[in-house]
């Protein structure tokens, strides 16, 4: 997706991945009811067990350790991915799209892989070495939502050489609905960390907080230290997210925005499983473009959820899966995720998007 997005925008993409640490759930019923039986709800790994029985629901604190466990054993995979040769940008034509062959995304993918190839030969024809590290490695950031409070502080620490604080749980932390409250614990800790922090914002949240919010949390307004991540529902996106740029942008404040189109457009299939729409998300992907061109404003990247197995989660696509596709290939604890090839249309549909706001900008640029 990476590639996709750089080569149709023309810019450098920035991959941060909500793993190694995304281990806690919140949830908005404290309960989950089967058969006549209620126990309390699965809320992450790191709390208690997604199987339904009362000994699996007991929350135990070892299951933090095992987390931090499998955190390091998951980065340092990652590590040896982003720096190994693995993703070499030679290697772009043989990353592994077994299960989007002979499909009109994997076509598009390896057309475009195949022009990257004939760019990076042209570059070493014309002495611009391929070993560079720039062209050899990547960066890949990862985060998660700051929820557990406990995790999150065992893990902070000082910066001997600044004296700042970080919670070196992720890169990045974020508050959510559950999480933002202007005085909770949870936006206090995240004061006192140097990390870069995200914002979650749903249709619910006032104009008049954000800002509020966003002052406590970087009271210097320093650039990068905040990305409002929208999850509104595509209606819902036209409506509510003109009234917060316009709020943030009369306060002065620099904020990253970006699109969350999963969590607002979650649904229950008649078979019982919860599932996600493609139209719908493209539909808010297409929204949250549209809202910023309206509003002079920028889109600054995406949120997206997302396995690269063949799964059958999200409803739509090229593909066409439907309903009854469901629960042949699901394979998720929790929120319904997009397959590889979904994953990819959607790149190609935002890259398309990224190309024509760069011409339209050129265009501008030479008229004036």
């Amino acid at each position: 997706m990476g590639v996709v997005l750089m080569f149709g925008g023309q810019m450098p993409i920035i991959k941060v991945g909500r793993m190694a640490g995304q281990f806690a759930k919140p949830r908005s019923d404290p309960f989950e009811e089967k058969n006549g039986v209620t126990l309390p709800s699965y809320r992450g790994d790191n709390i208690n067990g997604d199987s339904f029985d009362e000994k699996a629901r007991v929350p135990d604190p070892h299951r933090m350790i095992r987390a931090y466990c499998q955190s390091v054993a998951t980065l340092n995979l990652l590590r040896a991915f982003a720096t190994g040769g693995y993703a070499a940008m030679q290697r772009v034509t043989q990353w592994n799209l077994d299960f989007t062959e002979h499909s009109e995304q994997g076509d598009r993918y390896q057309e475009l892989a195949h022009r990257v190839d004939e760019a990076m030969g042209f570059m070493a024809a014309a002495g611009l070495t391929v070993g560079h590290p720039i062209m050899t490695t990547t960066e890949f950031w990862t985060s998660h939502e700051c929820f557990l409070l406990p995790y999150e502080q065992a893990l902070t620490r000082e910066d001997s050489t600044t004296g700042l604080y970080y919670d070196c749980s992720a890169h990045m932390l974020w508050v959510g609905e559950h999480t933002r409250q202007l005085d909770g614990a949870h936006v206090e800790f995240l004061r006192g960390v140097a990390n870069p922090l995200g914002i979650k914002v749903s249709d619910k949240m006032d104009p008049s907080e954000l800002v509020r919010l966003s002052e406590i949390l970087n009271p210097r307004n320093k650039p990068g230290r905040i990305t409002v991540i929208v999850r509104m529902g595509a209606e819902n996106v036209r409506v509510k997210l003109p009234h917060l740029i316009r709020a943030v942008r009369r306060a002065g404040q620099i904020v990253t925005w970006v699109s969350d189109p999963m969590h607002g457009n979650t649904i229950k299939a008649p078979c019982g499983l919860k599932t996600r729409s493609f139209d719908a998300i493209r539909a808010e992907v297409r929204a949250f473009f549209d809202v910023h061109d309206q509003e002079g404003s920028y889109p600054g990247g995406v949120h997206l959820e997302m396995t690269g197995q063949n799964a059958t989660e999200c409803v739509g696509g090229a593909r066409t899966i439907t309903y009854n596709d469901l629960s042949s290939r699901s394979h998720t604890h929790c929120d319904p995720r997009l397959n590889a090839s979904q994953s990819l249309e959607l790149a190609f549909i935002i890259a398309e998007r990224l190309r024509k706001r760069r011409l339209a900008s050129r265009h501008t640029l030479a008229s004036n």
